[in-house]
Order: C-alpha cells, then sequence, then structure tokens
C-alpha cells in the first residue's frame, strides 16, 4: 500500500482556514495614529445642526452687542520653594516675597538674600518701565493686630528703600502700606499658611507686549 506524503500548509494558510471554519476575523496591523485617542478624528460638519431661524438665537429688537473686552488673564509662578510668587496679568505684574526670605522673626531688617532678591525685581520694574510701584506689607494673625499692622509697614519701608536705590530712578513713585494680618492668601489655622501670609508684595503697571 502506498502513501501520499502529507504536505503541511503555510501558518498564515492554516490560520486563514481556522478562521473560516470557525468564523473569526483575522487580526491586522492597526494603521490609524497611535498618538491620537479613538474617535477623535476632526469632524468636517457640525455634530449638531443649527437652525439660523431660531428666535432664541437673535436679538431682541432693538437690542445691541455689549462692547468686545479682552478677559484678564492671569499666570501664576511660585518657585519650589514657595519663599517667591510671580503673578502676571493683562495689566499688573505683582511679586509676593515671603518675610522669612528677607528678614528674621519679628524684624524689619533686611538680610543679604532678601537685597538680591530685590534687584531682581528691580530689574523687571526697568524692563517694563514702570512709574508707579507699590509695596504692601502682610503679617499672619499671630499677636495683636495693631502689632501686625505697624510690622507690616516696617517691612514695606525696608523693601522701597531698597528698591528705590536700585531704581535710581527720580520718576518712579511708591505706594507704601501695611495691612497687618488684613488680606490673607491662605489658611491661617496652619504655620504653612500663616508662613504664605507673611509676606510683602510689589507691584507695578506691565507694559504691552513685554
Amino acid at each position: 500500500m502506498t502513501t501520499t506524503p502529507r504536505r503541511s500548509l503555510p501558518l498564515a494558510a492554516t490560520l486563514l482556514v481556522v478562521a473560516a471554519l470557525y468564523g473569526v476575523t483575522p487580526a491586522h496591523a492597526d494603521d490609524t495614529d497611535p498618538s491620537q485617542p479613538p474617535d477623535t478624528a476632526p469632524s468636517a460638519a457640525a455634530p449638531v445642526k443649527v437652525d439660523p431661524t431660531d428666535p432664541d438665537l437673535k436679538l431682541p429688537e432693538g437690542a445691541t452687542l455689549a462692547t468686545p473686552k479682552v478677559l484678564d488673564i492671569k499666570s501664576v509662578v511660585e518657585d519650589q520653594s514657595g519663599d517667591e510668587r510671580r503673578e502676571d496679568t493683562n495689566a499688573d505684574v505683582t511679586f509676593a516675597l515671603q518675610a522669612e526670605v528677607l528678614f528674621g522673626k519679628d524684624s524689619a531688617k533686611l538680610g543679604g538674600e532678601a537685597k538680591a532678591r530685590i534687584a531682581t525685581i528691580a530689574g523687571e520694574i526697568k524692563k517694563q518701565n514702570a512709574t508707579q510701584v507699590r509695596v504692601f506689607g502682610f503679617t499672619d494673625n499671630l499677636g495683636s493686630s495693631a502689632h501686625g499692622d505697624v510690622l507690616s509697614k516696617q517691612r514695606a519701608d525696608a523693601v522701597q528703600a531698597v528698591l528705590d536705590q536700585d531704581l535710581n530712578d527720580p520718576s518712579v513713585t511708591f505706594e507704601v502700606r501695611g495691612y497687618g494680618e488684613q488680606y490673607p492668601i491662605a489658611d491661617n489655622s496652619t504655620e504653612a499658611g500663616r508662613k504664605k501670609n507673611r509676606r510683602v508684595e510689589i507691584s507695578f503697571p506691565r507694559t504691552e507686549g513685554q
């Protein structure tokens, strides 16, 4: 009895046969962009049809649109230690320096590191060509309110004196105030919050395009 040698089907053909027998669709490589989530391709048409004759889309008779305006955008950048924070809006630049990097405890005497930080802010004031500078001092709510008012004003005065020296510009005017425990920016019930509230803020108008 002679036997006919059995031929082995190639692997690909075998898979196709199995798929045909069991109704399985063979897997294939996905040629879509892997960086784009599924179902996020842009559509040529709006997903909802808009009726241009809908009365809710029309202004009442005699009504006019408000004057267009640019909304204020705020950018806040805080260094990793939290010792310094910068806020930029369309109109102003504000630096907030924590008291610990400027003064000793319960003191209004500036340290060496403080003067270097203030010099950097003076450079930004020059860059913005600002001629009006506000220097406001703040404390936490520990101790008496009266003491906080005095200390915050003394600290603001100290920062202003260094700024004035660094700028050396008689056209620059200063507004200096001490607000004590008013206007906290953090929770005074924790030391981390009180540390943020003990600060001196320096703000000035920004130049358009700067």
